[in-house]
């Protein structure tokens, strides 16, 4: 639901999840960019951990291999499915600290089949043991070996990967091996050794990225805080940078004479949109408050917020009251990341009335409106209310099962600046 704003300049405005559609293509583009490079920061130190991993478990497979060599009907097969296995994953380990933060689809299409190859000559070799939990070792670490690709490839290439390879090598436990109560621990054990690791890695890196995600929301919003009372947002910089370009770049072919006046009808569409695009964003700059774009900017906050503000009286509060706002509204919502509920938030800002509190002097008093969905009152984190009280004083009820909070927020009169 939408509620439509209007500023001291009787202009109306549309601020919270609708307002975010009214951003400009640029604007989205910018947004989506970010996410991907947010999406993997951090993320390398976790592969040098699965690779640790990985080496160790290869290192046990080894050592079990060599010491069951006597029991191989044809340890060729098996040596052969070590040694490529070995090559395997120390190129998949150098080519994962020199590509990036991202492993192209070919690439990975051709170490999955590597290792697909090595749980073929590794379970040809047990075959006629009978007894593949006890006797396998590089297929179940070529298994586990996704590790190593963990934070280069999404989660559900990683998880059905590991399913196929756990399904092969299960299948061929059921096929090869006579299942009794002593054979099937074994198998059971061996097969939770394979694919087990892959998952949790899968779910760590998951988790490792959302935090990272979301604290980085965070400082970006933290930044509106300082912002001036009016301004355009902190993505609007990339589009009025290339609109200052383009004007600077038609002003300089006017007087270099490279474009005569009067101009011609294709050159002057371009200049008339230029001029429409500036003013649109200083038009802009003179009604969206820090509120606005700290809301509207932030993926977190964009989608489960809604900000009524008709006078933009927002931007009358001073750094501290904008800090204990912002951190209100962020704890109330930090559940949403731990276990995606639907939890929203309605602050309404204003209608602004006089002070008639003692000792507050020309001050005026600003009332605003927190209402939550989703959220009781025994479920807000003690820290909330401190930072409610460093808005200005409340006042909280329950409403229809959720949370409503009224503060009363005292500002400096802007006609005394």
């Amino acid at each position: 639901m939408s509620f439509p704003n209007e500023n001291t300049l009787g202009s109306a405005i549309t601020s919270g999840r609708s307002g975010r559609q009214s951003v400009t293509s640029q604007t989205s583009r910018a947004r989506r960019q970010e996410t991907q490079h947010r999406a993997s920061l951090g993320t390398s130190f976790i592969g040098i951990g699965a690779a640790i991993v990985v080496a160790v478990r290869a290192i046990y497979g080894f050592s079990w291999f060599v010491s069951l060599w006597s029991t191989y009907p044809n340890p060729v097969w098996a040596l052969t499915a070590w040694i490529l296995l070995i090559a395997t994953l120390v190129t998949a380990f150098i080519t994962a600290r020199v590509i990036g933060d991202h492993l192209p689809d070919w690439m990975y299409f051709i170490f999955v089949g590597l290792l697909a190859i090595v749980v073929m000559l590794d379970l040809v070799a047990v075959w006629e043991l009978h007894d593949i939990g006890r006797h396998a070792t590089a297929s179940l670490t070529a298994a586990m070996s996704l590790l190593l690709v963990i934070t280069l490839r999404g989660p559900i290439d990683i998880l059905v990967t590991a399913g196929v390879f756990g399904a092969a090598i299960g299948g061929a436990m059921v096929v090869n091996t006579p299942l009794t109560p002593d054979t099937v621990p074994p198998q059971i054990t061996s097969l939770g050794f394979a694919v087990l690791p892959v998952v949790i890695g899968v779910s760590v890196v998951r988790g490792f990225r959302r935090m990272v995600q979301v604290e980085l929301d965070r400082v970006l919003v933290q930044s509106t805080v300082s912002a001036p009372r009016f301004a355009v947002g902190m993505l609007a910089s990339e589009e009025l940078a290339r609109l200052d370009l383009a004007a600077e770049e038609l002003l300089d072919s006017v007087a270099t004479g490279r474009n005569p006046l009067p101009l011609r009808p294709k050159t002057a569409s371009v200049a008339a949109s230029l001029a429409t695009e500036l003013r649109l964003h200083l038009i802009e700059g003179r009604r969206e408050t820090w509120l606005y774009h700290a809301i509207s900017e932030s993926e977190m906050l964009g989608r489960s917020v809604t900000l009524v503000d008709r006078g933009s009286l927002a931007g009358l509060l001073d750094a501290n009251q904008r800090d204990g706002l912002l951190a209100a509204i962020w704890l109330l919502l930090s559940d949403n990341v731990k276990t995606n509920t639907n939890r929203t938030v309605n602050v309404q800002v204003g209608p602004i009335t006089a002070a008639v509190a003692p000792g507050v002097g020309h001050k005026l008093s600003v009332p605003i409106v927190v209402t939550t969905a989703g959220v009781t009152r025994n479920r807000v984190d003690p820290s909330t209310w401190d930072a409610i009280r460093r808005v200005g004083r409340y006042s909280d009820s329950t409403q229809n099962a959720s949370l409503r909070v009224d503060i009363e927020c005292f500002v400096d009169n802007p006609a005394d600046m």
